[in-house]
């Protein structure tokens, strides 16, 4: 609470003292019903990345490249190849099929992000190739978006929401092939494409919402747009930070509360602040996190990668905090879009068990998401060829990876009556230490605001819990992840029961609500 402080005396107005101040009674605000749409989009995201799907990667896929055009690495090298479009068909057909959406959901995961090419849209708008190098392709990506909504459409009967992720966009935003071609990276240099994008962002998110209102029934599983995956802006940071903004304005133009996601550039504190400054609602930081590509990368063994993601008094644990606690003040929130148990062979030298040592990696991660982040995706379902450092499921196989994650019960969830008195007990504790830090600042404060927040915040997580628990498969429960975005459009609502004040005491108490509304949830039922 200490670390807060400094941030939240600009807040105060010395007209009273905290300690001749008289707690009104405290009492259970009235819950929003959640919608299915609010239960996909703000809970806690554990998922996997449909890597080489629809944006293809050699070193994933490689079937699909045997009749490319050379240099054989990328979508456009495909494209231009032989037989395009019933190679390109036959991948889409085959590569996930209904067996795949039930091992994902089989073993707790509950989102997958799904890398898409601008190219991709073509089937639905033919405006998104104007002007680029796919402008003659057409004709062989045209068949992708059918199949890009049956993969929402069956993602949701398996109860997976779908992050669609901007993989490739217009000019190629970084210089990797799988940005969709192999050629130079033209999206910060030339005048077309930042402008391009944000018209194919613009329609894949009118057809996202054509296409999921008009299904019966209407899909609730589309839980966000990642609006452009790794730039790599280098001196044109600025100008990222300005596209943006104008893609910003433009989406919520069409949709006010779709989350938006956006990358990092490996810039994570410049980018928070960037967020913070914005004022848009439910921004959700993108960061990718690998560990086997630099130097320092390779010279570093597995052991001790390990722990500089698990002790708190290192570099990334300190990052993940800080970082978190901003967005979450701003309404806004981190997630890991990227990361994996791929090593170098330099981090695995002279070790007897590597897959022991695999699992100890993965667990750090597994342990540092999950403390801080709002949601996490492993890099990547699966491979043409086994590997248990990038495949998912050569991983699982090999205990590399747990076999589930997630939150599962020992027993069946019920709403007793020991429940209430647990969160009021717990509140009253929370409310107790929270008068006691602020004594130490004469100010105007309002605590009972802390206290309607503490309640509010623990009735909606274990809302969260109950009804998962009753809807979810074998035995999964899901929990509020998007603590920011959600605690934001809650005090708002409070402001217009209750009237603007301390709302910042509210927001506080609603956060420590819902952490401990799961810490009771975890020792009550798991």
């Amino acid at each position: 609470m200490h670390k807060v402080a400094n941030a939240l005396k600009q807040h105060l107005h010395p007209q009273r003292e905290t300690r001749a101040e008289t707690l009104p009674p405290v009492q259970a605000l009235p819950s929003t019903s959640f919608t299915d749409v609010d239960l996909y989009s703000y809970r806690q995201q554990r998922g996997v990345n449909l890597g080489s799907w629809f944006v293809l990667e050699r070193w994933i896929a490689d079937a699909p490249f045997r009749s490319a055009d050379g240099p054989a690495q990328s979508d456009l090298d495909v494209a231009r190849g032989s037989h395009a479009k019933e190679v390109l068909e036959r991948h889409w057909d085959t590569w996930i099929t209904e067996e795949d959406w039930a091992w994902i959901a089989d073993r707790g995961f509950n989102t997958v992000r799904l890398p898409i090419g601008f190219y991709h849209i073509c089937g639905v708008d033919q405006t998104v190739l104007q002007g680029t190098d796919f402008a003659q392709l057409g004709h062989v990506f045209d068949g992708a978006w059918s199949r890009i909504t049956k993969a929402i459409a069956t993602a949701h009967r398996y109860g997976l929401g779908v992050l669609i992720d901007l993989h490739a966009a217009p000019g190629k935003q970084n210089a990797d092939a799988h940005s969709g071609s192999s050629s130079e990276p033209a999206f910060f240099t030339n005048p077309h494409n930042m402008p391009h994008t944000i018209h194919v962002l613009s329609v894949l998110l009118s057809q996202l919402i054509a296409f999921t209102r008009s299904h019966n029934p209407p899909l609730p599983n589309v839980v966000g747009i990642e609006l452009l995956n790794e730039p790599q802006p280098g001196p044109q940071n600025a100008s990222l930070e300005r596209w943006y903004l104008d893609a910003f304005r433009a989406l919520r133009s069409i949709d006010s509360s779709i989350p938006l996601c956006i990358g990092d550039a490996w810039m994570t504190d410049q980018y928070v602040e960037f967020l913070s400054k914005s004022g848009v609602p439910f921004v959700v930081l993108d960061h990718h996190l690998y560990r086997c590509f630099t130097e320092q990368d390779i010279s570093t063994p597995v052991s001790q990668h390990a722990r500089a993601l698990s002790d708190p008094n290192e570099w990334a644990p300190q990052m993940f905090a800080r970082v978190s606690q901003k967005l979450e003040g701003a309404g806004c929130a981190m997630i890991v879009g990227e990361w994996s148990c791929g090593l170098n062979p330099g981090s695995l030298q002279g070790i007897g068990d590597e897959d022991h040592a695999r699992r100890e990696y993965v667990d750090a991660q597994l342990q540092l998401y999950d403390r801080f982040c709002a949601g996490w995706f492993f890099w990547t379902y699966k491979k043409q060829y086994g590997d248990k450092g990038w495949s998912l499921r050569d991983a699982v196989a090999a205990n590399v990876f747990p076999s589930s994650v997630g939150l599962r019960t020992n027993r069946p969830v019920v709403d007793d009556p020991e429940r209430t008195a647990r969160r009021d007990q717990a509140r009253d504790v929370a409310l107790g230490e929270h008068s006691s830090f602020w004594s130490q600042f004469p100010g105007n404060y309002e605590h009972w605001r802390f206290a309607d927040g503490f309640t509010e915040g623990w009735e909606d997580a274990w809302h969260f819990f109950f009804i998962s628990s009753h809807t979810q498969r074998a035995g999964f429960i899901s929990e509020l992840g998007f603590k920011g975005p959600w605690a934001k459009r809650r005090s708002q609502e409070y402001i217009s029961k209750k009237g603007s004040g301390n709302v910042w005491e509210y927001e506080h108490g609603f956060s420590q609500g819902v952490s401990s509304a799961r810490e009771d949830f975890v020792r009550t039922y798991c």
